[in-house]
Protein backbone atom coordinates (compact mmCIF):
# COMPACT_ATOMS: atom_id res chain seq x y z
CA UNK A 1 0.00 0.00 0.00
CA UNK A 2 1.36 3.28 -1.11
CA UNK A 3 0.58 7.14 0.65
CA UNK A 4 -1.28 7.93 -2.66
CA UNK A 5 -4.20 5.66 -3.63
CA UNK A 6 -7.80 6.25 -2.80
CA UNK A 7 -7.28 2.71 -0.52
CA UNK A 8 -4.86 4.49 1.99
CA UNK A 9 -6.63 7.95 2.02
CA UNK A 10 -10.63 7.24 2.55
CA UNK A 11 -10.42 3.74 3.97
CA UNK A 12 -7.04 2.55 5.80
CA UNK A 13 -5.98 5.90 7.18
CA UNK A 14 -9.18 6.81 8.60
CA UNK A 15 -10.11 4.18 10.44
CA UNK A 16 -6.74 3.15 11.24
CA UNK A 17 -7.30 6.82 13.46
CA UNK A 18 -10.66 6.36 14.84
CA UNK A 19 -9.23 3.13 16.05
CA UNK A 20 -5.96 4.44 17.60
CA UNK A 21 -7.49 7.43 19.11
CA UNK A 22 -10.52 5.25 21.17
CA UNK A 23 -7.95 3.31 22.39
CA UNK A 24 -5.80 4.22 25.76
CA UNK A 25 -2.47 4.80 25.14
CA UNK A 26 -0.70 1.99 26.70
CA UNK A 27 -2.54 0.16 23.46
CA UNK A 28 -1.57 2.33 20.63
CA UNK A 29 2.33 1.05 19.78
CA UNK A 30 -0.11 -2.41 19.33
CA UNK A 31 -2.23 -0.49 17.06
CA UNK A 32 0.18 0.89 15.20
CA UNK A 33 1.83 -2.42 14.66
CA UNK A 34 -1.22 -3.93 13.91
CA UNK A 35 -1.75 -1.53 11.37
CA UNK A 36 1.74 -1.34 9.96
CA UNK A 37 1.55 -5.06 9.20
CA UNK A 38 -1.39 -5.07 7.10
CA UNK A 39 -0.05 -1.61 5.58
CA UNK A 40 3.43 -3.21 4.74
CA UNK A 41 1.23 -7.11 4.26
CA UNK A 42 -0.74 -5.17 1.61
CA UNK A 43 1.50 -6.15 -1.56
CA UNK A 44 2.65 -9.57 -0.67
CA UNK A 45 1.29 -11.28 2.89
CA UNK A 46 4.75 -13.25 3.18
CA UNK A 47 6.76 -9.76 2.93
CA UNK A 48 5.17 -9.87 6.89
CA UNK A 49 6.60 -13.04 7.70
CA UNK A 50 10.17 -11.95 6.96
CA UNK A 51 10.19 -8.32 9.02
CA UNK A 52 8.47 -10.00 12.00
CA UNK A 53 11.03 -12.81 12.07
CA UNK A 54 13.88 -9.93 12.09
CA UNK A 55 12.16 -7.82 14.47
CA UNK A 56 11.90 -11.09 17.01
CA UNK A 57 15.59 -11.52 16.18
CA UNK A 58 16.71 -8.25 16.48
CA UNK A 59 14.96 -7.58 20.00
CA UNK A 60 16.33 -10.55 21.82
CA UNK A 61 19.77 -9.58 20.07
CA UNK A 62 19.11 -6.49 22.02
CA UNK A 63 18.02 -8.13 25.19
CA UNK A 64 21.42 -10.50 24.98
CA UNK A 65 23.59 -7.18 24.38
CA UNK A 66 22.65 -5.20 27.17
CA UNK A 67 21.95 -8.05 30.06
CA UNK A 68 24.15 -7.38 33.34
CA UNK A 69 26.68 -9.07 33.29
CA UNK A 70 28.03 -10.17 29.41
CA UNK A 71 31.57 -9.15 28.67
CA UNK A 72 32.29 -6.85 26.13
CA UNK A 73 33.76 -9.98 23.68
CA UNK A 74 29.97 -11.68 24.48
CA UNK A 75 28.72 -8.24 23.84
CA UNK A 76 30.93 -7.49 20.39
CA UNK A 77 30.27 -11.28 19.37
CA UNK A 78 26.39 -10.69 19.48
CA UNK A 79 26.23 -7.76 17.76
CA UNK A 80 28.46 -8.98 14.75
CA UNK A 81 26.59 -11.94 14.54
CA UNK A 82 23.33 -9.93 14.97
CA UNK A 83 24.65 -7.70 11.88
CA UNK A 84 25.96 -10.45 9.90
CA UNK A 85 22.53 -12.03 9.94
CA UNK A 86 20.54 -8.64 8.89
CA UNK A 87 23.19 -7.75 5.97
CA UNK A 88 22.72 -11.26 4.56
CA UNK A 89 19.03 -11.18 4.73
CA UNK A 90 19.47 -8.09 2.77
CA UNK A 91 22.01 -9.55 0.55
CA UNK A 92 19.99 -12.08 -0.52
CA UNK A 93 16.75 -10.70 -1.04
CA UNK A 94 18.64 -7.44 -2.42
CA UNK A 95 21.77 -8.06 -4.26
CA UNK A 96 21.70 -12.05 -5.24
CA UNK A 97 20.44 -11.58 -8.49
CA UNK A 98 22.69 -8.51 -9.36
CA UNK A 99 25.77 -10.45 -8.05
CA UNK A 100 24.81 -13.99 -10.11
CA UNK A 101 23.63 -11.81 -12.97
CA UNK A 102 27.35 -9.96 -13.12
CA UNK A 103 29.42 -13.19 -12.43
CA UNK A 104 27.08 -14.80 -15.56
CA UNK A 105 28.68 -12.03 -17.63
CA UNK A 106 32.15 -12.55 -16.33
CA UNK A 107 32.14 -16.24 -17.25
CA UNK A 108 30.30 -15.36 -20.83
CA UNK A 109 33.58 -13.76 -21.70
CA UNK A 110 35.63 -16.33 -20.47
CA UNK A 111 33.76 -18.35 -22.50
CA UNK A 112 32.64 -20.50 -19.65
CA UNK A 113 28.99 -21.94 -19.37
CA UNK A 114 26.27 -19.45 -17.48
CA UNK A 115 24.60 -21.22 -14.05
CA UNK A 116 21.13 -20.69 -13.65
CA UNK A 117 20.23 -18.03 -11.52
CA UNK A 118 17.57 -18.06 -8.83
CA UNK A 119 14.35 -15.41 -9.23
CA UNK A 120 14.31 -13.40 -6.20
CA UNK A 121 10.97 -11.44 -5.13
CA UNK A 122 12.35 -8.07 -3.34
CA UNK A 123 10.39 -7.33 -0.10
CA UNK A 124 9.88 -3.75 -0.60
CA UNK A 125 11.07 -0.89 1.86
CA UNK A 126 13.66 -4.15 3.08
CA UNK A 127 16.59 -1.45 3.46
CA UNK A 128 14.55 0.81 5.14
CA UNK A 129 13.75 -1.48 8.21
CA UNK A 130 17.00 -3.08 8.36
CA UNK A 131 18.33 0.02 8.67
CA UNK A 132 16.45 0.77 11.87
CA UNK A 133 17.02 -2.77 13.07
CA UNK A 134 20.59 -1.76 12.57
CA UNK A 135 21.14 1.16 14.07
CA UNK A 136 18.78 0.15 17.24
CA UNK A 137 21.36 -2.67 17.75
CA UNK A 138 24.48 -0.83 17.12
CA UNK A 139 23.66 2.10 19.41
CA UNK A 140 22.68 -0.62 22.22
CA UNK A 141 26.57 -1.53 22.01
CA UNK A 142 27.90 1.47 21.59
CA UNK A 143 25.27 2.97 24.43
CA UNK A 144 23.80 5.42 22.86
CA UNK A 145 20.60 3.89 23.39
CA UNK A 146 18.73 1.93 25.82
CA UNK A 147 16.90 -1.07 25.14
CA UNK A 148 13.43 -0.80 24.50
CA UNK A 149 11.15 -1.54 27.26
CA UNK A 150 8.78 -4.18 25.51
CA UNK A 151 8.49 -5.46 21.88
CA UNK A 152 5.63 -4.07 21.42
CA UNK A 153 7.89 -0.97 21.55
CA UNK A 154 10.34 -2.27 19.02
CA UNK A 155 7.83 -3.42 16.79
CA UNK A 156 6.13 -0.38 16.50
CA UNK A 157 9.43 1.43 15.90
CA UNK A 158 10.44 -1.18 12.92
CA UNK A 159 7.25 -1.25 11.27
CA UNK A 160 5.79 2.05 11.92
CA UNK A 161 4.06 2.40 8.58
CA UNK A 162 4.56 6.29 8.09
CA UNK A 163 8.28 5.61 7.31
CA UNK A 164 8.35 1.90 6.88
CA UNK A 165 8.67 1.86 3.11
CA UNK A 166 9.65 5.51 2.93
CA UNK A 167 12.18 8.23 4.23
CA UNK A 168 13.10 9.47 6.69
CA UNK A 169 15.17 7.07 8.18
CA UNK A 170 14.57 6.76 11.81
CA UNK A 171 16.95 5.54 14.33
CA UNK A 172 15.22 4.15 18.04
CA UNK A 173 17.35 6.71 20.14
CA UNK A 174 15.72 9.78 18.43
CA UNK A 175 11.78 7.99 18.99
CA UNK A 176 12.54 5.82 22.36
CA UNK A 177 10.92 8.81 24.26
CA UNK A 178 8.25 9.04 22.13
CA UNK A 179 7.43 5.24 22.12
CA UNK A 180 7.09 5.25 25.69
CA UNK A 181 5.09 8.57 26.00
CA UNK A 182 3.98 11.40 23.33
CA UNK A 183 1.33 13.91 23.78
CA UNK A 184 -1.34 14.28 20.87
CA UNK A 185 -2.84 17.76 20.29
CA UNK A 186 -4.82 19.23 17.94
CA UNK A 187 -2.19 22.16 16.65
CA UNK A 188 0.08 18.94 16.46
CA UNK A 189 -2.69 16.90 14.50
CA UNK A 190 -3.33 19.75 12.21
CA UNK A 191 0.14 20.18 11.58
CA UNK A 192 0.33 16.93 10.44
CA UNK A 193 -2.47 17.11 7.96
CA UNK A 194 -0.93 20.33 7.05
CA UNK A 195 2.37 18.91 5.88
CA UNK A 196 0.42 15.13 4.65
CA UNK A 197 -1.32 17.52 2.18
CA UNK A 198 1.95 19.32 0.93
CA UNK A 199 3.53 16.12 0.91
CA UNK A 200 0.67 14.39 -1.62
CA UNK A 201 0.13 17.33 -3.76
CA UNK A 202 4.14 17.35 -4.46
CA UNK A 203 4.01 13.58 -5.40
CA UNK A 204 0.41 13.81 -7.70
CA UNK A 205 0.52 17.03 -9.02
CA UNK A 206 4.30 17.89 -9.82
CA UNK A 207 6.47 14.21 -9.70
CA UNK A 208 3.80 12.06 -11.60
CA UNK A 209 3.41 14.76 -14.57
CA UNK A 210 7.35 15.34 -14.26
CA UNK A 211 7.36 11.75 -14.41
CA UNK A 212 5.93 11.06 -17.38
CA UNK A 213 7.74 13.70 -19.21
CA UNK A 214 11.77 11.74 -18.06
CA UNK A 215 10.35 8.42 -19.33
CA UNK A 216 8.98 9.65 -22.89
CA UNK A 217 12.20 10.54 -23.04
CA UNK A 218 14.54 8.43 -21.12
CA UNK A 219 12.59 6.02 -23.64
CA UNK A 220 13.08 7.42 -26.73
CA UNK A 221 15.54 5.87 -28.84
CA UNK A 222 17.89 8.90 -29.74
CA UNK A 223 16.14 11.90 -28.64
CA UNK A 224 17.49 15.20 -29.50
CA UNK A 225 19.81 17.50 -27.31
CA UNK A 226 16.99 19.53 -26.20
CA UNK A 227 14.92 17.05 -25.52
CA UNK A 228 17.01 15.11 -23.45
CA UNK A 229 18.49 18.00 -21.14
CA UNK A 230 14.26 18.53 -20.69
CA UNK A 231 14.40 14.75 -19.78
CA UNK A 232 16.48 15.22 -17.05
CA UNK A 233 15.32 17.98 -15.78
CA UNK A 234 11.98 16.70 -15.72
CA UNK A 235 13.59 13.41 -13.78
CA UNK A 236 15.69 16.05 -11.28
CA UNK A 237 11.94 17.58 -10.38
CA UNK A 238 10.41 14.38 -10.48
CA UNK A 239 12.68 12.52 -7.96
CA UNK A 240 12.95 15.85 -5.79
CA UNK A 241 9.19 16.48 -5.42
CA UNK A 242 8.22 12.41 -5.08
CA UNK A 243 11.09 11.66 -2.51
CA UNK A 244 11.12 14.86 -0.77
CA UNK A 245 6.58 14.29 -1.01
CA UNK A 246 6.73 11.19 0.73
CA UNK A 247 9.29 12.48 3.52
CA UNK A 248 6.73 15.38 4.29
CA UNK A 249 3.46 12.86 4.18
CA UNK A 250 5.52 10.42 6.04
CA UNK A 251 6.42 13.47 8.89
CA UNK A 252 3.53 14.78 8.48
CA UNK A 253 1.70 11.49 9.49
CA UNK A 254 4.31 11.09 12.49
CA UNK A 255 3.25 14.24 13.92
CA UNK A 256 -0.80 12.78 13.37
CA UNK A 257 0.25 10.01 15.54
CA UNK A 258 2.10 12.15 18.08
CA UNK A 259 5.38 11.51 16.31
CA UNK A 260 8.02 13.69 15.10
CA UNK A 261 10.47 13.29 12.90
CA UNK A 262 13.07 14.61 11.40
CA UNK A 263 13.45 16.86 8.54
CA UNK A 264 14.81 15.14 5.68
CA UNK A 265 15.32 17.70 2.53
CA UNK A 266 16.76 21.37 3.11
CA UNK A 267 16.23 22.80 -0.65
CA UNK A 268 18.91 20.45 -1.93
CA UNK A 269 18.93 22.54 -5.31
CA UNK A 270 19.99 25.58 -4.19
CA UNK A 271 23.27 24.16 -3.06
CA UNK A 272 26.34 25.89 -3.78
CA UNK A 273 28.70 22.76 -3.75
CA UNK A 274 27.99 18.96 -3.95
CA UNK A 275 29.29 18.70 -0.16
CA UNK A 276 26.41 21.24 0.57
CA UNK A 277 23.99 19.12 -1.39
CA UNK A 278 24.93 16.17 0.98
CA UNK A 279 23.91 18.45 3.89
CA UNK A 280 20.71 18.89 2.53
CA UNK A 281 19.66 16.13 0.19
CA UNK A 282 18.08 12.97 2.57
CA UNK A 283 19.33 14.07 5.42
CA UNK A 284 18.49 11.06 7.29
CA UNK A 285 20.56 8.65 5.21
CA UNK A 286 23.40 11.03 5.18
CA UNK A 287 23.93 10.98 8.41
CA UNK A 288 23.63 6.94 8.85
CA UNK A 289 25.94 6.25 6.42
CA UNK A 290 27.91 8.89 8.15
CA UNK A 291 27.77 7.37 11.30
CA UNK A 292 27.72 4.19 10.92
CA UNK A 293 29.58 3.60 7.67
CA UNK A 294 32.25 6.73 7.61
CA UNK A 295 33.03 7.07 11.14
CA UNK A 296 33.74 3.31 12.13
CA UNK A 297 36.44 3.67 8.31
CA UNK A 298 38.15 6.39 10.41
CA UNK A 299 36.88 9.08 9.24
CA UNK A 300 38.73 12.40 8.75
CA UNK A 301 41.23 10.74 11.53
CA UNK A 302 43.49 9.05 9.89
CA UNK A 303 45.24 11.41 7.31
CA UNK A 304 43.85 12.96 3.75
CA UNK A 305 44.46 10.41 1.48
CA UNK A 306 41.97 7.71 4.01
CA UNK A 307 39.58 10.28 4.13
CA UNK A 308 39.42 10.62 0.40
CA UNK A 309 38.91 6.79 0.86
CA UNK A 310 36.43 6.79 3.12
CA UNK A 311 34.54 9.09 1.09
CA UNK A 312 34.48 7.06 -1.75
CA UNK A 313 34.05 3.77 -0.31
CA UNK A 314 30.77 5.41 1.81
CA UNK A 315 29.39 7.24 -1.66
CA UNK A 316 30.00 3.63 -3.69
CA UNK A 317 28.16 1.63 -1.08
CA UNK A 318 25.27 4.26 -0.87
CA UNK A 319 24.94 4.14 -4.33
CA UNK A 320 24.67 0.05 -4.34
CA UNK A 321 21.38 0.62 -0.79
CA UNK A 322 19.82 2.48 -3.79
CA UNK A 323 19.64 -0.36 -6.00
CA UNK A 324 21.22 -3.40 -7.46
CA UNK A 325 22.46 -2.10 -10.71
CA UNK A 326 25.59 -0.89 -11.80
CA UNK A 327 24.49 2.76 -12.77
CA UNK A 328 23.81 3.03 -9.00
CA UNK A 329 27.29 2.13 -8.19
CA UNK A 330 28.90 4.46 -10.93
CA UNK A 331 26.48 7.20 -9.43
CA UNK A 332 28.08 6.65 -6.48
CA UNK A 333 31.67 6.94 -7.31
CA UNK A 334 30.28 9.90 -9.43
CA UNK A 335 29.64 11.53 -6.16
CA UNK A 336 32.27 10.15 -4.14
CA UNK A 337 35.24 11.82 -6.57
CA UNK A 338 33.29 15.12 -6.17
CA UNK A 339 32.98 14.95 -2.38
CA UNK A 340 36.47 13.97 -2.02
CA UNK A 341 37.76 16.39 -4.70
CA UNK A 342 36.16 19.51 -2.27
CA UNK A 343 37.44 17.84 0.38
CA UNK A 344 40.97 17.93 -0.96
CA UNK A 345 40.50 21.37 -1.86
CA UNK A 346 39.49 22.32 1.95
CA UNK A 347 35.45 21.76 1.27
CA UNK A 348 35.75 24.09 -1.46
CA UNK A 349 34.71 23.60 -4.92
CA UNK A 350 36.30 24.27 -8.07
CA UNK A 351 33.88 27.34 -8.93
CA UNK A 352 33.49 28.17 -5.08
CA UNK A 353 34.61 32.30 -6.42
CA UNK A 354 31.93 32.74 -9.00
CA UNK A 355 28.52 34.15 -7.25
CA UNK A 356 26.72 32.58 -5.47
CA UNK A 357 23.48 32.31 -8.26
CA UNK A 358 26.38 30.64 -10.49
CA UNK A 359 27.64 28.25 -7.71
CA UNK A 360 24.15 27.00 -7.62
CA UNK A 361 24.01 27.08 -11.31
CA UNK A 362 27.08 24.53 -12.04
CA UNK A 363 26.35 22.63 -9.07
CA UNK A 364 22.83 21.91 -10.11
CA UNK A 365 24.58 20.95 -13.53
CA UNK A 366 26.64 18.25 -12.20
CA UNK A 367 23.97 17.03 -10.12
CA UNK A 368 21.97 16.64 -13.33
CA UNK A 369 25.20 14.52 -14.84
CA UNK A 370 24.61 12.30 -11.51
CA UNK A 371 20.45 11.86 -12.78
CA UNK A 372 21.23 10.26 -15.53
CA UNK A 373 23.21 7.76 -14.34
CA UNK A 374 20.46 7.30 -11.63
CA UNK A 375 17.87 6.87 -14.06
CA UNK A 376 19.47 4.82 -16.87
CA UNK A 377 18.11 1.62 -17.01
CA UNK A 378 22.30 0.46 -17.21
CA UNK A 379 25.81 1.72 -18.18
CA UNK A 380 24.57 1.48 -22.25
CA UNK A 381 21.94 3.12 -21.88
CA UNK A 382 23.43 5.93 -19.67
CA UNK A 383 26.19 6.57 -22.11
CA UNK A 384 23.71 6.85 -24.99
CA UNK A 385 21.77 9.38 -23.07
CA UNK A 386 24.76 11.39 -22.14
CA UNK A 387 25.70 11.30 -26.06
CA UNK A 388 21.86 12.52 -26.70
CA UNK A 389 22.39 15.29 -24.21
CA UNK A 390 25.83 16.96 -26.37
CA UNK A 391 24.64 15.96 -29.47
CA UNK A 392 26.91 13.08 -30.66
CA UNK A 393 24.06 11.06 -31.35
CA UNK A 394 21.72 12.16 -34.37
CA UNK A 395 18.01 12.66 -33.67
CA UNK A 396 15.65 10.14 -34.73
CA UNK A 397 12.61 10.82 -36.79
CA UNK A 398 10.38 10.22 -33.86
CA UNK A 399 11.73 13.52 -32.11
CA UNK A 400 8.78 15.52 -33.51
CA UNK A 401 6.70 13.11 -31.96
CA UNK A 402 7.88 12.75 -28.52
CA UNK A 403 8.11 17.13 -28.98
CA UNK A 404 4.49 17.14 -28.85
CA UNK A 405 4.37 14.98 -25.88
CA UNK A 406 6.69 16.34 -23.74
CA UNK A 407 6.40 20.07 -24.64
CA UNK A 408 2.37 19.55 -24.34
CA UNK A 409 1.00 23.19 -21.99
CA UNK A 410 0.07 20.96 -19.37
CA UNK A 411 3.32 19.48 -18.61
CA UNK A 412 5.51 22.86 -19.15
CA UNK A 413 3.28 24.21 -16.68
CA UNK A 414 4.25 21.93 -14.37
CA UNK A 415 8.17 21.73 -14.84
CA UNK A 416 7.60 25.52 -14.61
CA UNK A 417 6.25 25.58 -11.18
CA UNK A 418 8.99 23.20 -10.38
CA UNK A 419 11.67 25.38 -11.14
CA UNK A 420 10.01 28.42 -9.33
CA UNK A 421 9.93 26.35 -6.19
CA UNK A 422 13.66 24.37 -5.97
CA UNK A 423 15.18 27.56 -6.32
CA UNK A 424 13.13 29.00 -3.27
CA UNK A 425 13.75 28.72 0.73
CA UNK A 426 10.50 28.28 1.81
CA UNK A 427 9.77 24.68 3.34
CA UNK A 428 6.39 22.85 3.27
CA UNK A 429 8.48 21.29 6.93
CA UNK A 430 9.06 24.77 8.36
CA UNK A 431 5.12 26.18 7.14
CA UNK A 432 3.38 23.68 8.54
CA UNK A 433 4.68 24.26 11.69
CA UNK A 434 2.70 27.71 11.75
CA UNK A 435 -0.55 27.92 13.17
CA UNK A 436 -2.68 26.98 10.72
CA UNK A 437 -5.53 29.97 10.36
CA UNK A 438 -8.33 29.96 8.36
CA UNK A 439 -6.83 31.82 5.37
CA UNK A 440 -4.06 28.58 5.27
CA UNK A 441 -7.16 26.03 5.43
CA UNK A 442 -8.82 28.01 2.73
CA UNK A 443 -5.51 27.44 0.43
CA UNK A 444 -5.30 23.74 1.59
CA UNK A 445 -8.64 22.05 1.23
CA UNK A 446 -9.31 23.11 -2.13
CA UNK A 447 -5.38 22.04 -2.67
CA UNK A 448 -6.33 18.46 -0.97
CA UNK A 449 -9.88 18.31 -2.97
CA UNK A 450 -8.07 18.81 -6.35
CA UNK A 451 -5.00 16.75 -6.18
CA UNK A 452 -7.23 13.69 -5.52
CA UNK A 453 -9.64 14.80 -8.72
CA UNK A 454 -6.33 14.52 -10.37
CA UNK A 455 -5.07 11.31 -8.57
CA UNK A 456 -7.97 9.80 -9.98
CA UNK A 457 -7.40 11.03 -13.19
CA UNK A 458 -3.90 9.94 -13.39
CA UNK A 459 -2.68 6.19 -15.04
CA UNK A 460 1.18 7.55 -14.43
CA UNK A 461 2.11 7.10 -10.57
CA UNK A 462 4.51 5.24 -10.16
CA UNK A 463 6.49 4.01 -6.80
CA UNK A 464 9.89 4.71 -6.52
CA UNK A 465 10.96 3.45 -3.90
CA UNK A 466 9.96 0.14 -4.63
CA UNK A 467 13.62 -0.92 -5.10
CA UNK A 468 14.66 -0.23 -1.52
Amino acid sequence: MVFTTHIFVFYFLPVFLLVYFNLPFRWRNLCITGASYIFYGWWQPWFVCLMMFTTVMDFIWGKFITRPGATQAQRKLAVLACVLTNLSFLGFFKYYMFSAESLNQLLGLVGAEPFRVLRVVLPIGISFYTFHSLTYIIDLYRGHATPAKSFTDFSAFVALFPDLVAEPIIRYKTLAAQLAFREHTLPRFTSGITLFILGFAKKILLANPCGHVADAVFNAANPCALDAWVGVLAYAFQIYFDFCGYSDMAVGLGRMLGFEFLKNFDAPYLSESITDLWRRWHISLSSVLRDYLYLPLGGNRLGPSRTYVNLAIVMLLGGLWHGAKWVFVLWGAYHGLLLAYERWRGKRSLYHTLPPGFRIAVTFVLILFSWVLFRAENLRAAGRYFGAMFGLIPATTTSALLAADIYAPLYFLVMTVCGVLVFQHVQAHEWSLKPQTWPRLTLLVPLFVFSLMVMFSQAFNPFLYFQF
